[in-house]
């Protein structure tokens, strides 16, 4: 192999001559390094070096190219010294340099996918991911059963359910707008195929690198969760390619001049309270509320509930009504099976031909709280909060306390 210039070897090892930033390492130096921590690793699984010689695995006799050549340079030793715990790089260690008849660096490389001529920069091992994009991969993949599951599901089928009819989308992932600060609890994401909420973040820190960053705790749908960096989880989903962002609802035009489709020249939300001498509606009667919209009368919409299972087959009592205008109904009662979803009333009760039905506008939620969120319909910003079941209160998206 003709003798190269130490710029040289610097440059298909990833280097060039640069000056560090203050504080850390330039972005070839972490390269480098990554470089050598998967001989490291080589070494940890195998009990040795890597070797040359045809019989051996391509990365092997990669591996074992690229640290003859960090052992021949000086600059790389040093670099390398803190983490040569095998002391692969000590010169009395040093295998022999491969045979002529053994493939170079440049066919390794073509054999591992790499084309030397379709680009001028010969250091880009497309194998060799930098040490910040390995620590993201590793955080995302490293997930724990997330114990308290049981009270983000009903959140989980929410959010399917509204995706199905529309409430919610999913959307590509712009990486040029999309902010660090956009990924914050309340949020949901798409991310290895998985629905990912982010359940709560902790305080911002600065890095080494000088740049804001704080832990967040993400829940999945497949009820385990992770505490990652909130940059790991943002390299992560730009990383993934049907990584994904689910929109938050959109009431759309819920009040207008026009009457459309199930459009109502006049509306009413109604809130009642169940009558019922069942042991689990009696104990929260104060608590349960069912949220309804009609076009008619409440009076005429609620006389037959004491027949009827979709009102606990029980009188009501009608605690609050407020009266709208040119209301979208279908629209109003998504955002409402929105934003109170976590605390539906998970009750099924018996009609008269024997089947099970299961109320779903029946929520444990203080009436002074509904009172709150039709205020906010009212005023347009609705969307712009959640309701947070340990404080019983609406919370300003991305201001949820962690319980």
């Amino acid at each position: 192999m003709a003798e190269l210039s130490d710029d040289e070897l610097l440059a298909e090892l990833g280097v060039k001559v640069e000056a560090k930033k203050a504080g850390g390492l330039t972005p070839r130096e972490e390269r480098v390094i990554a470089g050598f921590e998967d001989i490291v690793r080589f070494h940890q699984e195998h009990g040795r070096a890597p070797l040359h010689g045809e019989q051996r695995d391509i990365f092997e006799r990669l591996y074992a190219v690229r640290l003859d050549r960090l052992r021949g340079l000086s600059e790389c030793r040093d670099l390398l010294a803190p983490y040569d715990k095998f002391g692969m790089l000590n010169a009395a260690t040093a295998t022999a340099v491969a045979a002529a008849d053994e493939l170079d660096d440049e066919a390794l490389l073509a054999e591992l996918g790499f084309d030397s001529a379709k680009t001028d920069d010969i250091s880009v091992l497309k194998h060799v991911v930098s040490r910040e994009e390995k620590r993201a991969a590793e955080e995302i993949a490293n997930r724990t059963p997330c114990e308290d599951f049981m009270t983000f599901e009903p959140l989980f089928e929410q959010v399917r359910h509204e995706l199905d009819s529309g409430v919610r989308q999913t959307r590509n992932l712009d990486k040029a707008e999309m902010q660090l600060s956009d990924i914050r609890p309340g949020e949901w994401f798409v991310v290895g195929g998985q629905i990912a909420y982010i359940a709560s973040a902790g305080d911002t820190f600065v890095t080494e690198y000088d740049r804001k960053d704080r832990r967040l705790r993400v829940v999945y749908d497949n009820a385990t969760e992770s505490n990652v960096l909130a940059r790991s989880l943002q390299k992560a989903l730009y990383r993934d390619g049907a990584g994904r962002r689910v929109t938050n609802p959109s009431a759309g035009p819920l009040f207008g001049n026009e009457a459309e489709g199930d459009d109502l020249e006049s509306g009413t939300i109604y809130v009642l309270r169940s009558k019922s001498d069942l042991p689990d509606i009696a104990k929260h009667r104060e608590l349960i509320h069912k949220i309804g919209v009609t076009g008619g009368s409440v009076e005429t919409r609620i006389a037959q509930a004491a027949q009827d299972p979709t009102y606990l087959l029980a009188e009501v009592e009608v605690v609050a009504t407020y009266k709208l205008f040119n209301v979208k109904r279908t629209r109003l009662e998504n955002i409402f099976h929105r934003l109170f979803g976590a605390v539906r009333l998970d009750l099924s009760i018996t009609d008269r031909f024997g089947k099970p039905v299961m109320p779903r506008e029946w929520f444990l939620v203080p009436l002074q709280v509904i009172d709150a969120a039709v205020e906010k319909i009212r005023d347009g910003s609705i969307t712009e909060f959640i309701y947070d079941p340990a404080t019983a209160s609406l919370q300003k998206a991305g201001k949820r306390k962690s319980s």
